[in-house]
């Protein structure tokens, strides 16, 4: 039976120059201006999305790859995606925004108290999409951690957060107006948390929540990241292969681990990251589809580069004709997720050679028959529709700059089909971000 799904926008680029390399940067957008995103989250929003997701990395290298990440703006330069969420909040009504934090550069109190106020000055549409990235630790004075490490601390971070958010009780918030009695303190828990990695006295100095606490965001696939967005999140921002077995798998193990800390699977939405090729007719489909096969060694070159820039790594001086040997090529700064990604589903890295897995990369397949995401808006609503029915899916999030070309090259055929077979919202609740998440 179709049902509604959620959707969101994962603003992969970040808060960085968008449409570069494409003919689309010459609209003349100034990508350090609010003017840009304020059009796009508008857009975002009549298309009844219920968050977007904003990207960001605190490192523009190491000085390895420094070139490499800034010559096509493929990994910086990144400004602050918290300082653009006001003008994003300020330009809609019902879309949640959820920035990147990172344990590493913001300390408990202060992410609290950010959070806190931007939760209340948007009606409850603020969230924090909660990262574990350790390369970045050199910037910030702090020794990096191993993986499990990093998560170990993040949950720690978290729990603090929320001790804070909490630390005003219930009755202590009074705003009395006939006797001017505004707080009582003796209901304001003054705590001392004393952790393995922090060191916070509480009170926030923060009014409480009304309406729930700011949603959390988690993106980690790994076994301790899937726990803990067991534990904490309401969305996790799911990246695996997209067909049914992987994803009714994906999902499954989410509810497990929030069955584990306690929680119901109602209490999260695992959504997957889908970045579909959305063209005219079938005919352009076989056209897209037959082109990829052939790939030039510029084409190659480029998707060698946004590798090197995602793994932080420079793979530009290997031999294209041999294998790629993970433990000689990767530094421990580097997610195994994020190196399973170069692989594009192939068995394994000896088995192939970097072109091989390179051409992989290149290539593209039909929607229609689930060998890729190359198809019309009919192609995609069925895969959309096919997984909410077989895979019982929560929804999906769109992968994509926030640029109104890209914003309406993804969804202005697809909208509407969407919304013909009743799998996406034709209007919003009254309520929050939290709300629209458990409104289905």
């Amino acid at each position: 039976m179709t049902r509604l799904q959620h959707f969101g926008w994962f603003f992969s680029r970040g808060f960085g120059p968008q449409a570069w390399g494409r003919a689309d940067y010459r609209w003349g957008y100034e990508w350090y201006r609010p003017e840009l995103y304020v059009q796009a989250v508008q857009q975002l929003e009549q298309a009844g999305l219920d968050l977007v997701i904003l990207e960001d990395a605190l490192s523009i290298g190491n000085p390895s790859t420094i070139d490499l990440r800034t010559r096509q703006a493929y990994g910086g330069p990144k400004h602050d995606p918290l300082l653009l969420v006001p003008y994003l909040l300020n330009a809609t009504r019902h879309l949640g925004f959820t920035p990147t934090i990172n344990p590493v550069a913001t300390p408990p109190y202060l992410a609290a108290r950010q959070a806190a106020t931007l939760h209340h000055l948007s009606g409850g549409r603020y969230g924090m999409n909660v990262v574990t990235d350790v390369a970045s630790s050199r910037h910030f004075g702090v020794p990096p951690l191993a993986h499990d490490g990093a998560y170990d601390r993040a949950s720690e971070w978290l729990d603090v957060v929320t001790k804070l958010w909490h630390s005003w009780g219930e009755g202590a918030y009074l705003n009395d107006t006939e006797t001017w009695h505004f707080a009582d303190g003796s209901k304001i828990d003054p705590f001392q948390h004393k952790g393995e990695y922090y060191d916070v006295t509480g009170p926030l100095n923060a009014i409480p929540f009304d309406d729930g606490d700011p949603v959390i965001v988690s993106p980690g696939g790994s076994p301790r990241g899937i726990a803990f967005a067991g534990a904490n999140s309401e969305v996790q921002l799911a990246f695996a292969p997209l067909n049914v077995s992987s994803v009714a798998g994906y999902r499954q193990r989410v509810i497990d681990a929030a069955a584990d800390a306690g929680r119901s699977a109602s209490d999260i939405k695992t959504l997957f990251v889908f970045k579909p090729e959305i063209v005219a007719s079938r005919d352009e489909v076989e056209r897209v589809v037959a082109a990829s096969a052939n790939p030039s060694d510029a084409e190659l070159q480029a998707i060698l580069l946004g590798q090197s820039s995602d793994l932080e790594t420079d793979l530009t001086g290997l031999d294209w004709d041999q294998p790629v040997n993970p433990d000689e090529v990767f530094g421990d700064h580097v997610s195994r997720g994020s190196i399973k990604g170069l692989l594009a589903g192939a068995d394994a890295f000896e088995n192939h050679t970097l072109r091989e897995l390179l051409h992989r990369h290149a290539r593209k397949g039909r929607a229609a028959d689930r060998t890729g995401w190359v198809g019309t808006a009919g192609d995609i609503a069925d895969y959309i529709e096919e997984f909410g029915e077989v895979a019982d899916n929560d929804g999906f999030i769109f992968s994509g700059d926030l640029h109104p070309t890209t914003v309406h090259r993804f969804l202005d055929q697809l909208v509407p089909e969407l919304r013909h077979r009743g799998l996406l919202r034709t209007e919003y609740g009254d309520g929050n971000l939290r709300a629209n998440l458990t409104e289905f």
